[in-house]
């Protein structure tokens, strides 16, 4: 297992700052709102889209004041994504944890939600940095239209690698990916090593997502959902979508009737995780996950040795070998 405070060792002062920060930047008069902020500020994050970020801007020079700010401004457009996630969802724990639309109700999740995502959006414009906007807005915009894409993919029964990692890329790594970019934007590197920064997250961001995948074909992770929801919700991961493709027609038929009938018993969402496993369909996406997983350590490889850059080699690591 990697060890986290072998990873945060490099920024590890950087990192106490940026938990200050964040605990003190969300406020309102408004009792009923604060309360919910107040829940969502003491949930248990692990805090890794602002590690990469601080752990990047150290790999590419000193971190300054608005690295600082940047790491803020990202954890609390995170936040939003989770919030709005669960009420998409209909998720009522996250990691064990009562989600805010189970605590209060959709309304107040939403509500809350919009709340934090104008407290993103003020901070950033804050930092008076266009460049950093224009990241933060392009972000907000492929989160939308990343999780609209997968509900319309589900709708439409998709199957097909190309729509996955489309989508994926707009619902994932968008944001992992503009981590790195601003990390590296703020300690004024050069426009290169800023976009291979914008690359290195991108592949971490697809190493992070095909992970996510594959814990929905196993028991006991403790990742916060139960197994097979993905496919309860129609929702076609790169496991099944292998599977899919590289059966018999007529089993390929057979498994794509449940599908589309949204037939998932709990018998039939058993016998699509079978299907997926015995089709070779965990092997297929561990090893999509290794070749991006490689191309990410081959672009900081060729940033020079420094103990932030042996950190995000360990957070490459992390993010392909995560337990939950």
């Amino acid at each position: 297992m990697i060890n986290k405070l072998q990873i945060l060792q490099p920024v590890a002062s950087e990192f106490e700052q940026f938990k200050e920060d964040f605990s003190k930047v969300l406020y309102s008069e408004v009792p009923l709102l604060q309360s919910a902020i107040k829940r969502v500020l003491c949930s248990n994050g692990k805090h890794i889209r602002p590690i990469l970020l601080l752990l990047t801007a150290k790999a590419c020079g000193h971190p300054t004041e608005k690295t600082h700010d940047a790491a803020v401004i990202i954890e609390i457009l995170h936040t939003t994504t989770l919030i709005h996630d669960d009420v998409v969802d209909e998720t009522k724990q996250r990691r064990g944890v009562a989600s805010l639309n189970a605590i209060f109700d959709n309304r107040i999740a939403v509500l809350t939600g919009d709340y934090i995502l104008a407290g993103t959006i003020l901070r950033a414009a804050e930092t008076e940095n266009i460049t950093m906007i224009k990241i933060i807005a392009k972000v907000c915009h492929d989160l939308s239209e990343g999780e609209l894409m997968q509900l319309d993919n589900a709708e439409k029964h998709t199957v097909n690698e190309e729509d996955y990692f489309k989508m994926i890329n707009k619902k994932t790594a968008t944001l992992i990916s503009a981590c790195s970019e601003i990390g590296a934007i703020t300690v004024n590197a050069s426009p290169e090593t800023i976009g291979q920064c914008r690359l290195f997250g991108k592949y971490l961001g697809y190493c992070f997502q095909i992970k996510d995948d594959i814990f929905d074909y196993y028991e006991d992770l403790n990742i916060g959902k139960p197994t097979g929801n993905d496919i309860r919700e129609g929702k076609i991961t790169l496991p099944l979508l292998y599977a899919l493709r590289t059966a018999p027609p007529e089993e390929s038929a057979y498994y794509m009737k449940i599908i589309t009938q949204q037939d998932f018993t709990p018998e039939n969402v058993t016998a699509l995780i079978d299907f997926a496993k015995q089709q070779g369909g965990i092997e297929y996406a561990e090893k999509q996950l290794r070749e991006y997983k490689q191309k990410a350590i081959e672009i900081i490889n060729r940033f020079p040795e420094s103990e932030a850059r042996n950190s995000l080699l360990l957070l490459a690591d992390y993010f392909a070998e995560r337990i939950n």
